[in-house]
């Protein structure tokens, strides 16, 4: 069941992610209570608490480390790059390259001495002579000598940074065991501090994964009992939860199945934590996954068994702009349950992320703050708003901050009411001076676990404090006044203008003057709801396509097209017959409108584009097996398409008409975007859509004919490339041809156009591709692996650039294919209609038969190394890896989600680019690895359009991401260049534009 609908902040939680950012801080301000004198007070007091934190010992490491090296130097940036790779690579030859390319470039020498910690000095000395030796790369006989040192000094400098990045680790990390980290633990409880132990490790990418972290966590509550000795809540330790570590698949989509699976697991361990007498804190995590965690926390929170039990904790940050909302929901929840809980109030640790996703997202605005004085405005409103709470809630702050923490206290004279709470190496000056003076409560969170597991945890503390203007960073810097460092932020944002942060644009304002495509966020119910109510009436209706013509509408013998996953009817079509073909050629003409006139419809055409959304992601769905994901990319990439020709195109003589024959895997996007750019510069189009896909390319030529663009200027001819076709490649009226589909088709369209059509006539073609990815030993398996999946399988691995073939390095292949198949298990198979599908069908019964057909070769030879199951009905092709020796015992691509996986040496680098490049394709490529150089060397290295980096290699962005495809993967070599994008294609149909964006 949903939260309970009766408190009424559940709605702001479901509707308010992206609340107006300008009215919500002006309110906050006020909610926060603090007139012109109680600011001064704080400022004053703040101020206090810097000079005695200044004048008293010696801040922490990890705060000294953060001022020398954080975020805003490269030696920073390189350092955490090492720390974050080093301690998980198994091979020495890796290992060297790495420490190589994070240390060598790295002018250490401009912090030598600047520290006020002699450890970070000596780090610096000892990182500027290991980057003398790496880097030296002199002629002669001293050269020579250098580079034996280099060789001798190898395994010595190997050694040494790794005992460096374990001694930082340690810095972050309290202890690599829960026993170990009670141990070190016990000192400063004897000074009255109390933890809470967070156990390192991220989000499960399998079941096996969310086990592991369970019992882990089961056994660290067990531990900590022991340490468990008051019959206070509050005076015992702690431990912190992540709700991802518990379930491979968190997230709104799976929700009956998390709500199934997650709360038993969350309820037993909270149970665990009962019975030892210690606070159990469920962590906040991504905004997305806020209104899941709620209910995840009720159904937990509402057991019988835990009645009479305060330790109960969640997590609120206050950077998201529903942080008010989530207090109050858990305050009514509270109430409503009769229970005691724990607050834990935190600034935020996913920032950067959040910008992020709303902006590729296409969303209107951001969760989260876009200012960091609105965010301390937030916390500060947030406190006052749970100190007034505490007959349910014991609030936790969180924070390093002196403002912050004088805020706290001016707000609350009854210091036995809260606690405050650090992070293990930071605050320890300022949470002394509290403790000592306040006999306030002081908590410390503190990270266990494996120095290898540290990644996540660090990246999102130095993201929090890695900044210049962060508290942090100011406390350690005597050019900092203590006034400026304790400046109230109310204050500050009470006369800033605008309140939105101008140096971060939301995604309706990331192309300047071109609007962006409208996105959808489908982890937020009302929009979700929204898109089922658009689509709803168009599951069951039955759609036409016919030859669309200038005159009338024809056709001949009716065809029904039926779902691809279900076998249920959803339209029929009428196919162009030899006198429609010839009323198209004969009725033709250039669309002979201005230039700014063509552009302002083709920008109509996208908003009619997104207005008829629903009827759009229905034909998806239904037609072509497109899952709403897969559909909402899909219809964003057509709106782009056309908002792009409509902003780029400039005057040019139109070359006369085009047939534009799209394909069926993006029957939407590529059929838009090819008659975009051929309309745009003037010229006449016959569209000839995929056989099986003429619906959508029925529907969408009418919003195109509904926009304004004339009926002889664009004309539908749906049917069979055999008839259709090559009757417009055949025919000299034809002044060109943009195709999309097989390579075997390119070359045969070539062929006709060489036989019929004018000498200069253009092909313009985009074909299959055999597209690899590389993973070397110093990626993270966590994440390659999420992008492997999404590379090979999303979309039923029906996109020109998924993931062929997987390189691997050998000496972490066993981990990462172990995995990978392990969240291959995660993935659902079915209707693309329902929200919880991964995965939905092939395209037709000749695809899947196809690849069973290959599927089945493979494993008569022993190579099929992993498939899942498939529903019993539907074109479904399960998803499938084979081993393969490499890219070239692939001789052609296979149009589905079967990914082939081969294995590499680390000296091996360039045999793979050399194997890759032989293919004679080059649509895409992914590398997963953390050495520069590498990655710089082997991008240089590539004849592919798109290299990826730690990423994906699927959905690049019009006109963000442009594919410059080499040999036979897009621009078919025939033309009067071998490389090029649509800027060679616009210059034959008269258009001045540069390139052609692709995203598939």
């Amino acid at each position: 069941m949903p939260p309970d609908s009766r408190a009424e902040p559940w709605s702001v939680i479901e509707t308010g992610s992206l609340r107006e950012e300008a009215q919500l801080v002006a309110r906050l301000i006020d909610e926060a209570g603090l007139d012109a004198e109680a600011r001064a007070r704080i400022t004053a007091a703040g101020a206090d608490l810097v000079r005695r934190i200044r004048s008293g010992a010696k801040p922490g490491l990890m705060e000294v480390f953060l001022a020398q090296y954080g975020l805003s130097t490269e030696e920073g940036i390189a350092l955490m790059c090492l720390a974050e790779a080093l301690l998980r690579v198994p091979d020495a030859e890796t290992m060297d390259a790495l420490i190589e390319d994070k240390i060598a470039p790295s002018d250490w020498n401009r912090h030598l001495g600047k520290s006020a910690s002699s450890l970070v000095n000596a780090s610096t000395w000892a990182l500027m002579l290991t980057g003398k030796v790496l880097e030296d790369r002199e002629p002669g006989i001293a050269g020579h000598l250098r580079a034996a040192v280099k060789r001798l000094g190898e395994p010595v400098i190997r050694s040494a940074v790794a005992r460096a990045m374990k001694e930082m680790g340690r810095q972050f990390v309290l202890g690599e065991t829960i026993d170990a980290a009670m141990t070190r633990a016990r000192e400063l409880e004897s000074k009255g501090y109390t933890y809470s132990y967070d156990m390192l490790g991220e989000a499960a990418r399998t079941e096996a994964d969310a086990r592991r972290y369970h019992l882990a966590y089961s056994r660290a509550i067990t531990a900590i009992a022991a340490a468990c000795t008051s019959r206070d809540i509050r005076e015992n330790p702690g431990i912190s939860v992540k709700l991802s570590a518990l379930h491979p698949r968190y997230e709104v989509a799976k929700r009956e199945r998390v709500m199934a699976e997650l709360v038993p697991r969350v309820r037993a361990l909270a149970g665990l934590a009962k019975a030892a007498g210690l606070g159990f804190n469920i962590d906040a995590e991504e905004a997305d996954r806020l209104a899941l965690s709620l209910q995840v926390i009720e159904e937990v929170l509402k057991d019988p068994s835990l009645a009479g039990w305060d330790g109960f904790g969640v997590v609120v940050q206050a950077y998201g702009r529903r942080a008010g909302a989530v207090i109050d929901w858990l305050y009514a929840t509270a109430q409503r349950l009769d229970r005691r809980i724990m607050v834990r109030l935190v600034k935020g640790a996913y920032w950067d992320a959040e910008v992020k996703r709303a902006q590729v997202l296409g969303l209107a605005s951001f969760p989260v703050f876009t200012r960091k004085q609105s965010t301390d405005v937030s916390y500060i409103a947030n406190a006052r708003k749970l100190l007034g709470m505490t007959d349910r809630i014991y609030p936790q702050f969180a924070t390093h901050n002196a403002h912050t923490v004088a805020a706290v206290l001016e707000m609350a004279p009854d210091t036995t009411a809260f606690e405050f709470q650090r992070l293990h190496g930071m605050g320890e000056r300022l949470h002394d001076i509290v403790l000592t003076d306040r006999a306030t409560r002081c908590r410390i969170y503190a990270p266990v676990g494996a120095h290898r597991d540290l990644l996540a945890y660090l990246v999102r503390r130095l993201l929090e404090n890695g900044a210049n203007s962060s508290f942090v960073n100011q406390i350690v810097d005597e050019d900092v006044a203590p006034e400026t460092v304790a400046a109230c932020p109310l204050t500050a944002m009470e006369g800033l203008r605008p309140v939105e942060s101008p140096a971060i644009p939301p995604a309706p304002q990331l192309f300047g003057r071109r609007q962006n495509s409208r996105g959808h966020d489908l982890t937020d119910s009302a929009d979700l709801a929204g898109i089922e109510a658009a689509r709803t009436p168009h599951r069951t209706a039955n759609f036409e396509a016919r030859p669309i013509l200038a005159e009338g509408l024809a056709g001949g013998a009716r065809a029904e097209i039926r779902n691809p996953a279900t076998g249920e009817r959803v339209g029929h079509v009428l196919p162009a017959t030899a006198p429609d073909i010839e009323a198209a050629l004969h009725h033709a003409l250039p669309w002979e409108a201005a230039l700014e006139e063509r552009a302002e419809v083709l920008r109509r055409a996208a908003d009619l584009y997104e207005a008829e959304s629903g009827a759009i992601f229905a034909l998806l769905a239904r037609e072509s097996g497109k899952t709403l994901a897969d559909a909402v990319g899909e219809l964003r990439e057509a709106v782009d398409f056309l908002r792009y020709y409509a902003a780029e195109a400039k005057p040019a003589q139109p070359r006369g008409l085009f047939a534009c024959i799209s394909p069926w895997n993006f029957p939407l996007a590529i059929f838009t975007g090819q008659i975009a750019a051929a309309l745009v510069t003037g010229n006449a189009v016959l569209a000839k859509p995929a056989e099986q896909t003429p619906l959508i390319a029925a529907f969408a030529t009418s919003l195109l004919h509904r926009a304004g663009v004339p009926r002889t200027a664009l004309q539908l001819l749906p049917g069979e490339g055999a008839s259709v076709g090559a009757a417009l490649t055949r025919d000299p009226r034809v002044k060109g041809v943009v195709f999309t589909g097989s390579t075997d088709t390119a070359l045969t369209i070539r062929r006709a156009m060489a036989d019929h059509l004018d000498a200069g006539a253009p092909l313009i073609a985009e074909t299959g591709g055999l597209n690899a990815m590389m993973v070397d030993s110093t990626a993270l398996p966590e994440q390659a692996v999420r992008d492997i999946l999404a590379s090979a399988f999303q979309s039923a691995g029906q996109r020109c650039s998924a993931l062929r073939c997987l390189y691997v390095q050998e000496d972490v292949a066993h981990t990462v294919q172990e995995m990978l198949f392990g969240a291959m298990d995660e993935l659902t198979l079915g209707d693309p209609w329902d929200l919880a599908t991964d995965i939905g069908p092939a395209i037709d019964a000749e695809a899947q038969a196809d690849i069973h057909a290959y599927i089945e070769a493979a494993r008569g030879e022993g190579r099929v190394l992993k498939q899942l199951k498939t529903p019993a009905s539907g074109h479904f092709i399960p998803p499938t890896v084979i081993r393969v020796g490499g890219i070239k015992d692939m001789p052609r691509e296979i149009f589905g989600p079967v990914l082939h996986i081969a294995t590499f040496k680390a000296t091996q680098l360039d045999a793979v680019i050399d194997a890759v490049n032989a293919t004679g394709y080059g649509l895409t490529f992914g590398l997963h690895s953390r050495i520069d150089d590498r990655v710089q060397r082997i991008v240089e290295r590539l004849c592919v359009g798109n290299t990826y980096v730690n990423r994906n290699q699927i959905g690049a962005v019009v006109a963000t991401r442009v594919v410059l495809p080499w040999s036979t993967c897009a621009i078919m070599a025939m033309l009067r260049s071998s490389i090029g994008g649509l800027s060679l294609v616009l210059s034959e149909v008269g258009a001045a534009l540069q390139e052609k964006p692709r995203k598939h």
